[in-house]
């Protein structure tokens, strides 16, 4: 998933720079406006194509974590959170206090990258591998992708959310 967000980036920062050429090429030659026009068409499909990927993907993600509306909403009423475990158990290896903040970040990042969610309105903390997610969100949704981006990060055992939906 990492690999996936770095590439959308480079890709992005890549549209920006062959946006900026072509417009400079455009105005020095007439001919190249009709072939602007159609990289730009060209470019716009390939970037709904990639929001559609990344959609599914997230999609499936909260599917296979059982991640639905309804679900949370009935754990939210029942014990007041939402926890999920990883697959794979990384073990009974320690993780340090560095381990611990980069996972932080990385989940801050991932909230900063999903326009949903909001990095100010939610609370991260993380101990040895165990996340704790508080704060509020528009929606029962916005829950379930707080904790499976969290669950995303390196170094994350586990997410407990006591995420609230915001009135």
């Amino acid at each position: 998933m990492r690999a996936f967000f770095n590439g959308l980036v480079l890709g992005i920062i890549v549209g920006v720079v062959a946006y900026w050429y072509l417009q400079k090429k455009a105005a020095e030659h007439p001919e190249a406006e009709q072939r602007y026009q159609q990289a730009a068409a060209q470019t716009m499909s390939n970037a709904s194509v990639t929001a559609h990927s990344v959609s599914d993907a997230l999609s499936a993600k909260l599917d296979t974590l059982d991640l639905s509306t309804d679900q949370i909403k009935s754990e939210l009423s029942k014990t007041g959170q939402v926890v999920r475990r990883k697959a794979q158990d990384i073990g009974e290896a320690a993780v340090n206090t560095a381990s611990d903040a980069r996972a932080v970040a990385e989940i801050k990042t991932k909230y900063a990258e999903e326009p949903s969610l909001s990095v100010w309105k939610i609370s991260v903390s993380c101990s040895q591998g165990h996340v704790k997610l508080s704060g509020t969100v528009k929606s029962p949704d916005d829950i379930g992708k707080a904790v499976a981006l969290a669950l995303d990060a390196d170094g994350v055992r586990d997410v407990t959310s006591t995420i609230q939906v915001q009135q």
